[in-house]
């Protein structure tokens, strides 16, 4: 049995490439309140104009690929962000929680092998005192 578990795997360790790492750079700026504040004010140019036509399709469009896709994509990333850490900390936790517990069962083992090889010369007496009683 290994004396030490392997560490919890963290998104640094991952090997990404170069579109990995746009990706992350720009999931990294989108993923903002900033972002979202920022969408928001450039979605609400355009919504008088939804409203102004009075059509319920251009409303619905507007609610749907505007507000939607604009200000909640960013908002959604922020919480998956803090969800994200919230679950490597609990990764953190258990990694210790399961190296601990490791660290305890090998000396469990230890002290277990102990006792059988001390049970075993009691038992090798106890058959020469036997054999000498009969």
């Amino acid at each position: 049995m290994a004396g030490k578990a392997p560490p919890p795997p963290k998104v640094d360790d991952e090997r990404i490439g170069v579109n990995g790492k746009i990706g992350l750079f720009l999931t990294t700026i989108v993923g903002t309140m900033w972002a979202a504040y920022l969408f928001s004010v450039l979605a609400f140019v355009s919504f008088p104009s939804a409203i102004r036509s009075g059509n319920s399709i251009v409303i619905v469009a507007w609610i749907a690929q505007t507000f939607l896709q604009l200000i909640l994509l960013p908002i959604i990333i922020v919480g998956q962000n803090i969800l994200g850490k919230a679950a490597d900390k609990r990764s953190e936790q258990t990694y210790k929680d399961v190296d601990a517990i490791l660290h305890e069962c090998l000396q469990i083992q230890a002290h277990l092998a102990a006792q059988d090889d001390d049970q075993a010369k009691q038992l090798g007496e106890l058959r020469k005192l036997l054999g000498e009683l009969r």
